[in-house]
Parts: C-alpha cells; structure tokens; sequence
C-alpha cells in the first residue's frame, strides 16, 4: 500500500488566488472570507456559480483578489468537505489565520 492512497489531486491556488474560509454569508451573492494571506474580504459569488455550487459558512474557498481593491474578492472554487480536510491535513490551510 503507498502512503498516497485516497489522496486526490487537488485544485490549488494559480496566479493571485489564494485559500479562504467563508465567515459569513452577507446575501445578493456575496460572502464574508477570511483568507490564508491574514486579510478578511468581502467575495462575490459569479453568475458561473449561482444555483450550481452552493457554499455555505464553514466552506474552504479558492478566492482571487480584485487588483484594484484589494478588499474584494471573486470565488472561484469551492472544495468539498473530503477535499478540505485534506488541505487542512497537508497544511495548506490554518485554522488560525
């Protein structure tokens, strides 16, 4: 048995994104993140995602940046709860933070 077995691979973060945890759900799309780099944004939940991915308080998130408010965000990718814990087990993502 390899030690890898069960592992998935997983999307991680490309260019200017970065992990986050939804803190609060503020409605018309838009969530509370509390982000790996030690900022708290507001995120916008696309058009793309709206009725097909359902994130929730709690949700490990893929969020990029806006370039030119650096509080803002776009979600980009939610990952499922196996997916999370295994962020959390390799230690992408802090509770911490």
């Amino acid at each position: 048995m390899s030690d890898n077995e069960g592992r998935k691979d997983l999307r991680m973060p490309e260019g200017e994104e970065v992990f986050a945890i939804v803190t609060d759900m503020l409605g018309a799309n838009r969530v509370k993140v509390r982000c790996m780099d030690g900022t708290e944004r507001t995120a916008r939940i696309p058009g793309r995602m709206q009725k097909r991915i359902w994130i929730r308080e709690d949700d490990v998130v893929l969020v990029e940046p806006w370039d030119w408010q650096d509080e803002k965000a776009d979600v980009v990718w939610r990952y499922e709860k196996q997916e999370a814990d295994q962020l959390r087990e390799e230690g992408h993502i802090t509770e911490s933070v």
